[in-house]
């Protein structure tokens, strides 16, 4: 199990990338949970996060900075390349030296990098489970991950839908696992 927040980030990216890899030709319009997003929109979605990470962190931009320089979709022909390129550069900003203890200017507000990168962790693990179940893959995900995502996601979790990220938490059924957990406090039902 990943013990460092960097090793649970580049976990969560692998498995993020390994469910990318197995989207079909035919699937890239596919529904995914995220009921607003095709294959391709959760693909896009989580490359774009990988790639705001080296302007915020590694230049010390803000997001009225960037601006739209990283709108739309920026899959281009290859969407698993493309992912795999932001996520090397993801990594490789967070993991240069002090990256986790800069402030990062976020969409939000100033937050230290190690809780951007936390953040991004947990989203990365819901959204490779989001595309599993999009395009037929195995969905469960590595009790590690869970664990981290649930920690990291209890604290604001009920804030998430009130700010329309994602839908309403679902009861949790009584004995659930951690993974049921997790899926129902961001209103997904696995």
């Amino acid at each position: 199990m990943p013990e460092t927040l960097l090793e649970q980030h580049a976990a969560a990216l692998r498995l993020f990338g390994e469910r990318v890899r197995a989207v079909a030709d035919g699937q890239w319009g596919a529904p995914t949970p995220c009921t607003e997003w095709t294959v391709r929109d959760l693909v896009n979605h989580v490359t774009v996060e990988q790639l705001w990470i080296p302007p915020l962190v590694t230049e010390g931009r803000t997001v009225a900075e960037v601006g739209d320089e990283l709108a739309g979709d920026l899959l281009g022909r290859d969407p698993a390349a493309a992912f795999e390129r932001a996520a090397a550069a993801a990594r490789a900003a967070f993991a240069a030296p002090g990256a986790l203890e800069r402030t990062v200017q976020v969409s939000y507000g100033p937050t230290r990098g190690a809780a951007y990168c936390s953040e991004l962790t947990a989203d990365c693990v819901v959204h490779a489970w989001d595309l599993s179940r999009a395009i037929g893959a195995d969905d469960r995900l590595p009790a590690g991950l869970v664990e981290f995502s649930l920690k990291e996601v209890m604290p604001y979790a009920d804030g998430l839908a009130a700010g329309g990220m994602y839908d309403e938490p679902l009861e949790v059924p009584a004995g659930a696992d951690a993974q049921t957990r997790l899926l129902a406090l961001l209103g997904r039902r696995g």
